[in-house]
């Protein structure tokens, strides 16, 4: 899994071409591409097909459906703003990593129930950030958290840190990626 996770959203399947390469020039090989937007599939698939160097999910997965979809458009890895069960059978049968959000312990203990042991903690600056994940990761050590969320430059490196977050996601990568590239 890659260290830094962009929350992106394709409002228009051009930007693809537009922010990919930002990200990439920005040193991250990884996008998230929510499901929020008509063109989320074809942007995915997009994504996929042009940028196969690239680690390409699906975000704001909400339900089965849009989670088989994501996985047909060519989705590596699903994540969800909570936790579905629809989502984590069909993740579990085609072995692609899922990331539910999950904050409270009731939530972490439903993903272990189904072998997830790293979770989207979202929204992070809402539910405790840091102060919180710590509290947390007593209870369930086995677990890594990807905070998202009111992470940003001024508080991403106390998040790196802790050696429970596995990454960081966050829509403040695409808006930095976005504004060197147009620099260059």
């Amino acid at each position: 899994m890659e260290k830094f996770i962009p929350v992106v959203v394709i409002k228009d399947i051009g930007e693809v071409d537009t922010i990919l390469p930002a990200l990439k020039r920005n040193n991250i090989n990884c996008a998230e591409i929510t499901f929020r937007t008509s063109c989320a599939y074809d942007a995915i698939v997009k994504a996929v097909k042009d940028y196969p160097d690239m680690l390409i999910g699906a975000g704001t997965v909400i339900n089965g459906k849009q989670c088989k979809s994501a996985i047909k458009a060519g989705a590596k890895f699903i994540v969800s703003p909570g936790f579905s069960e629809q989502t984590a059978k069909i993740c579990k049968r085609k072995k692609i990593p899922y990331y539910p959000g999950c904050v409270t312990p009731t939530e972490i203990i439903k993903a272990l129930e189904y072998g997830i042991t790293t979770v989207k903690f979202f929204p992070a600056n809402v539910y405790g950030g840091l102060k919180a994940l710590k509290a947390l990761s007593a209870p369930f050590p086995q677990v890594k958290f990807i905070p998202t969320g009111g992470v940003d430059r001024s508080n991403i490196d106390e998040f790196l840190a802790f050696d429970k977050v596995e990454a960081i996601g966050g829509s403040f990568f695409v808006k930095e990626a976005l504004e060197l590239y147009n620099k260059q």
